[in-house]
């Protein structure tokens, strides 16, 4: 029986892979290329446990898919004997719009309902559909799944996804928040719900908040396993404060910049995006630690871009807390929730009111592993839980491929 599972992940010019044994969940081959159609593109190749680097020409994402399938079945540097070995290849697509609340098997239709949804994401979408083609071409006749970052936030009720604007951009364009990290939101509940039954914890009516920091950033409501409340928005520039995206703004700042600016909406979008968050407060780095660094050295600009940071994510997480009517669990997980131990803190000094209180020492033993946080006086469960959105996708793509 075939086990095994090829993701990717298609950016606009890079190409990140795994491949994952289902029977074992374990991932036995990942890399990445990078400067796809760029000058001295090249792919970081890691396999049992030692990194290769192979400098490569790719025009165009199907060169790059066809080296990264020639190494995963080379004798030195594979993992494969040929490609017959796999089940599947499942996408990562990052906005499904309405259309889909599930992963679906890749159609020529399928295809071209990706392409309808690339307005709202015209960085990843567009990038997404290259891959699939250029597997459409190499290997014809493998199965393919695409997994949707949206698709776990269409179980949220629908006065938690209507803006309060005319109803016809709703109707007209799509306008609503849609939400993302679906996959790393929906991996680390079922991992924390997992942990918690072999404790024989109860868990009826379970209420998770989890809270995915990483460049991007954003919190989620889930209860019984489906989300009913998350930050991002219509795009993921929405929700908390992080690495360059401002996150939720009075929309008045935005206009008011625009004219005392005399920026087009491409400028002001960019600002937003690359020039906001914790790095335009900061005036130091993109980079949570570098941040940090300058704080603890009694930079006062770093030291109020991570208290704006810290405030706005507890915040959420309290938002998150009254969609539920209360919190059971809460969660943190990607780069700066695994590894920032003394945001975790922060966040968490913000939320005692709701009886949420760490354990200092295992706090700071914590450093992208899983743990359990709290102390035993805590009234709600504090876990580090480091994402694998891969190996959800896998998931996703090999029940699919089993109905």
């Amino acid at each position: 029986m075939k086990t095994k599972i090829l993701v990717l992940n298609s950016g606009s010019s890079s190409l990140k892979y795994q491949v994952i044994d289902m029977e074992t969940e374990k991932t036995l081959a990942q890399g990445n290329f990078e400067r796809i159609g760029q000058p001295r593109s090249f792919v970081t190749h890691k396999v049992n446990g030692v990194k290769h680097k192979f400098e490569r020409e790719a025009k165009n994402h199907e060169q790059a898919i066809s080296f990264v399938l020639n190494r995963l079945t080379n004798k030195h540097y594979g993992v494969l004997e040929s490609l017959d070995e796999l089940v599947a290849i499942g996408h990562r697509v990052v906005h499904g719009g309405e259309k889909f609340s599930k992963p679906v098997l890749i159609t020529d239709e399928v295809i071209e309902e990706i392409k309808e949804c690339s307005s709202l994401a015209p960085l990843h979408n567009p990038a997404a559909v290259l891959g699939m083609e250029a597997c459409r071409k190499i290997v014809p006749d493998m199965k393919m799944v695409a997994v949707f970052d949206t698709a776990f936030h269409q179980t949220l009720p629908k006065e938690r996804y209507i803006y309060p604007i005319p109803y016809e951009y709703y109707e007209k364009y799509g306008v609503r928040k849609y939400g993302f990290h679906g996959t790393s939101h929906q991996y680390v509940a079922g991992r924390v719900t997992n942990i918690l039954k072999e404790d024989k914890k109860d868990i009826k009516d379970l209420k998770i908040v989890n809270c995915h920091l990483g460049q991007g950033g954003s919190v989620c409501a889930i209860r019984n396993g489906k989300s009913v409340e998350t930050t991002m928005g219509l795009t993921p520039l929405g929700g908390i404060v992080m690495a360059t995206r401002s996150g939720d703004l009075d929309p008045s700042v935005i206009t008011y910049i625009m004219n005392k600016m005399k920026f087009t909406p491409e400028q002001m979008e960019n600002v937003l995006n690359k020039e906001s968050g914790v790095y335009g407060v900061s005036r130091v780095s993109m980079d949570f630690r570098d941040i940090e660094a300058e704080a603890n050295a009694g930079g006062k600009h770093a030291k109020l871009a991570l208290k704006i940071f810290h405030n706005t994510v507890a915040s959420y997480i309290t938002k998150c807390i009254v969609a539920m009517g209360g919190i059971d669990v809460l969660t943190f997980t990607a780069g700066v929730g695994e590894k920032g131990q003394d945001s975790r803190k922060a966040i968490c000094e913000n939320l005692k009111i709701f009886g949420i209180e760490l354990d200092e020492v295992k706090n700071q033993e914590a450093k992208g592993v899983e743990a359990k946080i709290s102390s035993d006086n805590s009234k709600v469960l504090v876990y580090v839980i480091p994402t694998n959105e891969e190996l959800m996708i896998a998931k996703e793509t090999m029940k699919l491929l089993e109905k």
